[in-house]
Order: structure tokens, then C-alpha cells, then sequence
């Protein structure tokens, strides 16, 4: 990483109070622990188990509250739907950590961040069922922007990437998958019995990216039934959610730790859904809180 390079006003748009353009957050307020979530309303409820909270910030969908759970700093962000909104978030919170927002250098010495995403998902298998909690031991990205970054293939299952695509006749107008580990200390930390392992698509949106039909037709009306099938090392592909592979893709580039654990709250195979899932939600905030405290 060059730390004599000053990085430009237009590529780090820095606010007039010295927060980040997007989250406006300013460098003090970072935590080494963060809380990822979509739903800015859901902030809130993971805040609800603070010990203390020492800021509230809100701009767009981007909701952060900072304080402390069981005496240890930590803090939760919203990052709206989908994975842009992952890039832009993760960059921000890096630069939070590692630029100098003074000299507009990076710094000498890199600062580690520890990101926990907690969401919602949707089982692709009938052995996940609705309230089962699952990590992304896999992320699947269909969104393409980790492609966009230079040494994506440092970061990727490459292997996997190769064998999904063959065996999905992925189609060359799509955005080419990757396939991120999530942090292999944090899944140790987080996940015990109580969570199953999973590869999980990250998509790039809710409807047809996922084998949603509404009024328009789908391009590959099988894709569903081909990721179904298809298996990696003996293990098949879990759920669907929307942000995992970026998150883990942007974090491991930049030199963080994260994961996704989400709920399932759609069995897909079965055409079942909860609506009510909150309640459950809320159980693996308060699981994810209480192990993250420990790490």
C-alpha cells in the first residue's frame, strides 16, 4: 500500500465536519467491532442490548450507533439493500481506520477491523429450515463488483468459481461470480452448534437474480434448479441472501476480518415464509452480541 499517496478530494469525499461522504462518521467514532445490518430500523433493536451508546448517526440508509456491550466497544451500521451499498460502506469505514483524513495518506501502520453481518435469507435446500441460523462460510457474488478491484483472484476460490460456472452454463452477458471464505477466526468465534455452515449466494437483486417471477420472464428459468444441484467438494449451495460475497471480497482485500450469519426466514423448495421473523432475528443479535463480546 503506497502511504505517500495523496488521495484526491474526488475519489475520498470528506464532509465538512471531517466524516466519511455516505455513513458520516468521523474517525473517533469507529469501533474495532461492528455489527453489520440491513434494515436501518434494525439498528435500533441491536442497539437495544447496549450497555451504553454514545452516538446516534443517521444519513439515507446508512443508521450507526456506537457504544458499549458488556463493558467492550462496539458498534452497528445499516448498509441499505444490496452489495453497492456493501462497497461503499466497507471503503468508508476502512478509510475511518487507515487514512489520515488530515494529510489524506494512508497510514503506516494498518488497523484490523472485525465485521459481523447479521441478516435474513432464503434456504435453497430442504434441510434448512425456516429459523435456522446459517454463516456464509461461502459467499457466491453475482454482482460482480469485486471484479472491478485489482488482485480479486488473491482473495477468491478460484476452483469453485470454475465448477459453478460449468455446471450453470452461467451465461457470458452476466456478471462473472466470485467466491469469498468468510474469516475462518471469526466463524470459529461465532458459530458453534447452535449455526450450520453454508455456501450462500449473494444476489444481485431480489427478483429474477434469486428465480423470482413477477410479470417479467426469467432469461434461465432452470438456474435455480441448476445452483440446487450443484456441489462443491460433496457440499451444495444453501441460501440466497444479497451482501455476503462483497463483504467478505472488500474486507479481505482491505485487510479485515468478516462474515455473514443470517436467519432464514424463506424456504424456497417448500414456497414457505415467515413474516414474522423478528423475534428470531432478535435471538441472533443477542447470540451474535454475546460471542462477538468474548472474541
Amino acid at each position: 500500500m503506497d502511504t505517500q499517496r495523496i488521495i484526491p478530494a474526488s475519489e475520498l469525499i470528506i464532509n465538512d465536519d471531517g466524516s466519511a461522504f455516505h455513513i458520516h462518521l468521523r474517525p473517533e467514532q469507529l469501533r474495532d467491532n461492528i455489527i453489520f445490518v440491513g434494515d436501518p430500523g434494525r439498528v435500533d433493536m441491536v442497539a437495544s442490548h447496549f450497555d451504553s451508546i454514545d452516538y446516534d448517526v443517521q444519513s439515507r440508509e446508512f443508521h450507526a450507533i456506537g457504544g458499549t456491550y458488556h463493558g467492550k466497544p462496539v458498534m452497528c451500521i445499516s448498509h441499505g439493500i444490496g452489495p453497492d451499498n456493501i462497497e461503499i460502506v466497507v471503503t468508508e469505514l476502512d478509510a475511518l481506520a487507515n487514512i489520515d483524513f488530515k494529510t489524506r495518506k494512508v497510514k503506516e501502520e494498518h488497523r484490523t477491523l472485525n465485521i459481523v453481518r447479521v441478516g435474513t435469507s432464503g434456504s435453497i435446500q430442504t434441510d434448512l429450515h425456516l429459523g435456522d441460523f446459517v454463516i456464509a462460510e461461502k459467499g457466491i457474488g453475482f454482482d460482480g463488483i469485486l471484479n472491478f478491484y485489482a488482485d480479486r483472484d488473491k482473495v477468491c476460490d478460484l476452483a469453485f468459481e470454475r465448477e459453478f460456472k460449468a455446471h450453470t452454463g452461467w451465461d457470458s452477458s452476466w456478471a462473472s461470480p466470485y467466491v469469498v471464505n468468510a474469516d475462518e477466526k471469526l466463524m470459529q468465534a461465532i458459530g458453534r452448534d447452535d449455526m450450520h455452515r453454508g455456501f450462500t449466494i449473494a444476489a444481485v437483486g431480489f427478483y429474477a437474480p434469486q428465480g423470482r417471477q413477477v410479470r417479467l420472464a426469467l432469461k434461465d428459468p432452470n438456474l435455480n434448479a441448476k445452483i440446487e444441484s450443484f456441489r462443491y467438494d460433496g457440499r451444495p449451495v444453501t441460501n440466497f441472501e444479497m451482501e455476503s460475497a462483497c463483504l467478505q471480497g472488500m474486507a479481505r482485500l482491505l485487510g479485515h476480518r468478516a462474515m455473514t450469519v443470517c436467519c432464514i426466514i424463506a424456504a424456497r423448495r417448500e414456497s414457505k415464509a415467515n413474516t414474522d421473523y423478528k423475534p428470531r432475528v432478535n435471538e441472533l443479535i443477542r447470540t451474535v452480541l454475546d460471542r462477538f463480546a468474548e472474541f
